[in-house]
């Protein structure tokens, strides 16, 4: 099933957490068995592939480093997180519009470097979350009056969390979101995965249209959602967060092309 779906596809993309690697309880990625060999071989064959997480305390540069750290030969121009598709989403909805962001100083800097302008008081004409570890209040109650005055609320990932060495780690940039879309009333655009934004990103990322493209990830409302939006293959992975789902039970638009138990199995029809 594997060798019909793959035989003609021309770029990958992949998840990260729970598909090449697990977080240890000191938070450092261990590869998953035939992970490396996986990337590789992909390499080998002249495709090009891209890793695609919804991590977004750190720009993907500093992200990719991190991987090759802990033996995941990930290299720069191939690492893509929320902050590139917001990035560009932005850029191409709302143009000059000031932007209050929830991320970290490092990612901040990157967006105004980008060409996003950082809002100072209250006009904000966009509202981004990405991940953040503490959040004002007076900033979430400034980010809801510009909603409420028009700005859009974007959001790196509105996910519940990702899979982590001992079960699901929260994601504190969902609880920011969440809050501000309850007071607000207004639904969140999401911006990493899964989205149109994102699709787009992968697609300018590895050249290709995203048709020719196979997605493969351990979330099937993340990361094969994403596949199913650009026409991608999908190849759903057992081994992080959609262990033990029934697949039966997913709406049509989650449900994998192909079902493994590790990226290791890949490794027989690249």
């Amino acid at each position: 099933m594997l060798d019909g779906l793959l035989r003609d596809v021309r770029g990958f993309m992949f998840d990260v957490d729970g598909t090449l690697a697990h977080r240890g309880p000191d938070g450092r990625a261990h590869p998953q068995p035939g992970a490396v060999d996986v990337l590789e071989k992909i390499r080998a064959s002249g495709r090009p592939l891209a890793v695609f997480t919804n991590g977004s305390h750190v720009t993907s540069e500093a992200m990719a480093k991190a991987l090759r750290e802990d033996g995941i030969p990930v290299q720069d121009e191939e690492m893509l997180t929320p902050v590139e598709s917001a990035i560009t989403y932005i850029r191409r909805r709302y143009p000059d519009r000031p932007a209050l962001m929830f991320a970290h100083d490092v990612i901040r800097a990157r967006m105004v470097a980008a060409g996003i302008p950082q809002a100072e008081g209250e006009e904000a004409g966009v509202v981004f979350v990405a991940h953040i570890d503490e959040a004002d209040l007076k900033d979430m109650e400034r980010a809801a009056r510009a909603i409420t005055r028009g700005a859009p609320l974007l959001t790196g990932s509105y996910a519940r969390g990702y899979a982590g060495a001992n079960g699901i780690i929260f994601s504190r940039g969902a609880m920011v979101t969440a809050g501000i879309a309850k007071v607000t009333g207004v639904r969140p655009r999401i911006v990493g995965k899964p989205s149109r934004a994102a699709v787009e990103e992968v697609g300018k990322r590895l050249g290709l249209p995203t048709e020719h493209i196979a997605v493969i990830g351990d979330d099937a409302g993340m990361d094969i959602a994403l596949g199913r939006m650009g026409g991608s293959k999908t190849v759903l992975v057992r081994s992080g967060i959609s262990g033990t789902i029934d697949l039966d039970k997913l709406p049509e638009r989650h449900r994998p092309d192909a079902v493994i138990d590790g990226v290791a199995e890949l490794l027989e029809v690249l």
